[in-house]
Parts: C-alpha cells; sequence; structure tokens
C-alpha cells in the first residue's frame, strides 16, 4: 500500500508525517501506539518489494545498524512486513539532516565542520571496530540536533567487512558524488572508505561545493579515481585544510590510518572543547575524594524553624577547594597526554654522566619538550593529533618517498624544531609517502633526506 498519513503498520505504527523520500524508500514521523511515543519509520518503496536483493538488503540494514550502541549512531528499534510493505523503525532524531543545512547556508565555519568531523569520525570508528562499513557517508545520511550533536543514519547500503556482499560483482553501490576511488573501481569498501567521504563531505561544508562534478554519474566517478581535487578557498586555515585534503588521497594508506585518529586530529585544532574528547569527558565526570571531610546540611526542618545559615566565608572555602581539584585535575591529564615530555633540568652530578634530570615544566613558562624519539616511526595522523593536544601548531609535509608496502609509509621520520618548545609555535613533521623511490645517492647515507614529489599527497 502506499504510504498515507493515519496509516497503521504492524498494528502498532501509526503514521504521522512524511519526513522525507530517499533512494530506497520513504521516511515518515509516526507514533508507537504500544508504548507511546515518537519515532521514525523507514518504508521500503513498492517497485522493490518484487526484487529479492533490495529486499534482503532492507532487512540486513536493521541487523546491520543494531550492531552498534553509539550515542552518534541513530538506534534501530524494530523491523518488520507489512501488507506488501518491508519497514524499519528508527530513532526519530530532532533538527535537520547536514544536506538541508547546507541548502541554506552553503557553508559552515571551519570550527563546526571540524565538530562534525569528530563526532561522525568517532563513530564511524565505533561501527568499523565491529566490522561494519558505512559505505554512503553523505551530509543526508548525518543529522544535525539542535544542540549540534551529529547522529548517523541509513546503513541500508553498508556491509560486514568480512562477508559477502549482497550487491552483484561489480555492481557499485553508494552516491557517486561521495564515492571513494576504490568502491567507483568496484573494489570492496574498508573504513578507509567512509574516511574518504567524510572528506568530501567537510570540504563541501567548507568549499560550499563539492570536489568533483560532472555531466553524468559516471563522469562524477571518473574523476573521484583520476582527478586531484581543486584547493579549498584560501581564506580556510592551512592546518584544517590539510586534514580534509589528506582525506581525499586516492590511495587508502595515504589517508589517515583510522576513524578515530581522524577526530582526534580535528579535534587538536578546535578552539572549543570538543563533545567527545577525553579531557570533556573527564572533566564532566564528579571528582570523589574519600578523604575530605564533607559538611552536611539538614535537608528537612522543624516547623517554625529556619534553614541554616552557610556563611560567606564558607563558599569562599568551596570556591578555593574546587580550584585546588581542577589544578591536580588539569596536572594529571597534561601527564597523561601523549607525546608530552617534562623539560630536562640539567644537573652538576657526575653520576648522571651528563643526561639530563627531566622535571615539570612549569605552566607559567608555557613551554613543552619534542624530542625525536616522541614522533620518528609513527603515524603523521597520531603525532599531529598529539603536538596539537600539547599547543603547538604543526605542519606536515610530505618528504622522502618509499614503495608503496613499505610499512614506513605516513610516519614521521623528522621534526623541526625539536627540544624545548613555547606553546603556541610552530614545528614542522616530515614523513613518508607512498610512490616510486628515487635511488639513494649513498648507501652511507645516514638519515634520509626530504624530496619533492608533485604526485605526494599534502596533509
Amino acid at each position: 500500500m502506499i504510504p498515507e498519513a493515519g496509516q497503521l503498520y504492524g498494528g502498532r505504527y501509526k503514521l504521522i508525517s512524511r519526513i522525507a523520500i530517499g533512494g530506497m524508500g520513504e521516511v515518515w514521523k509516526e507514533h508507537d501506539e504500544v508504548i507511546l511515543r515518537d519515532v521514525a519509520i523507514k518504508i521500503l518503496k513498492q517497485e522493490f518489494m518484487g526484487d529479492p536483493g533490495f529486499l534482503e538488503r532492507f532487512r540486513t540494514e536493521a541487523r546491520h545498524a543494531a550492531m552498534v550502541n553509539h550515542p552518534g549512531i541513530a538506534d534501530v528499534y524494530d523491523y518488520g512486513e507489512d501488507s506488501g510493505s518491508a519497514y524499519l523503525v528508527m530513532e526519530l532524531v530532532p533538527g535537520d539532516s547536514l544536506a538541508k543545512i547546507l541548502e541554506t547556508q552553503k557553508t559552515l565555519p571551519a570550527e563546526q565542520v571540524l565538530d562534525i568531523i569528530s563526532q561522525t569520525g568517532r563513530a564511524l570508528f565505533e561501527a568499523h571496530e565491529a566490522g561494519l562499513v558505512h559505505r554512503d557517508v553523505k551530509p543526508g545520511n548525518l543529522l544535525i540536533t539542535p544542540d549540534g550533536e551529529v547522529k548517523i543514519t541509513d546503513f541500508g547500503i553498508a556491509r560486514v567487512a568480512d562477508q559477502v556482499g549482497l550487491t552483484a560483482t561489480g555492481q557499485v553501490m553508494g552516491t557517486v558524488q561521495y564515492l571513494a576511488p576504490e568502491q567507483a573501481t568496484g573494489k570492496p569498501a574498508t573504513p578507509s572508505t567512509d574516511i574518504y567521504s567524510l572528506g568530501i563531505v567537510a570540504y563541501e561544508a567548507l568549499a560550499g561545493k563539492r570536489p568533483f562534478t560532472g555531466d553524468s554519474q559516471m563522469q562524477i566517478a571518473m574523476a573521484q579515481i583520476n582527478q586531484t581535487p581543486p584547493p579549498l578557498p584560501e581564506e580556510i586555515d592551512p592546518r584544517v585544510a590539510n586534514l580534509v585534503m589528506s582525506c581525499l588521497a586516492k590511495k587508502a594508506n595515504q589517508r589517515p590510518e583510522s576513524a578515530l585518529a581522524l577526530a582526534k586530529r580535528a579535534e587538536s585544532m578546535m578552539s572549543n572543547a570538543p563533545r567527545n574528547s577525553a579531557a570533556t569527558q573527564l572533566i564532566n565526570q564528579p571528582v570523589i575524594n574519600d578523604s575530605t571531610a564533607v559538611l552536611e546540611l539538614p535537608t528537612t526542618t522543624a516547623p517554625n524553624q529556619k534553614p541554616p545559615v552557610v556563611w560567606p566565608w564558607f563558599a569562599l572555602i568551596g570556591v578555593l577547594a574546587l580550584t585546588a581539584i581542577s589544578v591536580v585535575v588539569a596536572i594529571v591529564v597534561t601527564s597523561l597526554q601523549p607525546g608530552i615530555t617534562p623539560s630536562p633540568t640539567p644537573t652538576d652530578n657526575p653520576s648522571n654522566s651528563g643526561t639530563a634530570t627531566p622535571t615539570p615544566t612549569s605552566s607559567a613558562n608555557q613551554e613543552v619538550v619534542v624530542l625525536l624519539s616522541d614522533i620518528q616511526g609513527k603515524k603523521v595522523t597520531d603525532v599531529a593529533a598529539s603536538l596539537g593536544l600539547m599547543g603547538l601548531v604543526v605542519n606536515a609535509v610530505a618528504g622522502e618517498v618509499v614503495a608503496e608496502d613499505d610499512p614506513r609509509v605516513m610516519t614521521v621520520y623528522a621534526g623541526t624544531p625539536l627540544g624545548t618548545l613555547k606553546v603556541g609555535s610552530a614545528i614542522e613533521i616530515t614523513y613518508y609517502v607512498a610512490g616510486t623511490p628515487s635511488p639513494s645517492p649513498s648507501p652511507s647515507t645516514s638519515t634520509p633526506a626530504p624530496t619533492e614529489s608533485p604526485s605526494a599527497p599534502v596533509e
């Protein structure tokens, strides 16, 4: 039957109003008359009901979406088939899709785009850890609540990474404007596929247009495979532009190594506290100290008895105590940050053989120490995120070209300056890129010198 307001599905879901029409079906707001709450229902289009492949994909959507329980992924409540229709009952997310937001606003501030990358990246990482690849990350599938929270929806063409896909061999699934090169060539989707698509989303939100266009779906797909994306507008922060462009590398091994690494790097560039950062979660947790005396005030009073009065100096003591706790928490958080090394203080003790004794840097000096051992051999995205959290401005530079299967691809091998750096200063890190390496000038060379490569991705 054709969906209409007032219809009842599964004997409990009453249609209220249509929300959207997509490629596979219609999405409606409905009321669950059993548990008395409003939900969303996705009803498969009638023309697909006779196709066993599409129907199986629709059933699989329910199983896939239910695999991951994460606040950044819209919940799936139920699946059913009734009166010749198949339907999926989901969480009703308030707000609009990013697609609708971009229709009216055209572009978004870089800070908001970083927030979207951060939230989406963390949610995708949870799905990837469960073996699930979305395969259709696009603005229409990212719902933004009035509070700015991101909810990923529509895992309808997702697949479990270690299972055989449901589509025919060579059949390309996904929205071509956000399609990764490997998808366009019929190769299996991987977590890196979702990172590429998220990069296209971020590019569009910053530039107001998609990087690849064409007169046909095939032309756009070929552009995804062969063309270099145009640079983002000059007014975009170069660090943000580099982050987005790193997601659009044609080869999967040249993109950020995980959605979580991408999210962390985005968070390191945000001026406001990221929603899902470890620091935010720690701050939001109550501080409990069993050794701290607690002044308990009576919660009830006898008739005609006035409640006890707390003198202002009690409030002052409370403020000072909270300040002290905040300082302790800040010190603990700082000591746990990856890549942060205490500033060394020289000592005249000859028994140390000239080795400096590390002592914590005074917060008044606003200095951090970065050693080569802190960054060498680590993924460039991890290093950039760690240095960003230390308060440094990171410039990642593509350096020596190595073979594509070389394990050093996208790892850092040099940095400048190193040692004691002031917070807010710039540091340049150089990393290996995949390609055809040039012959080594001399076997005696101990430290590889960076070489420019026109095909190297700009990180």
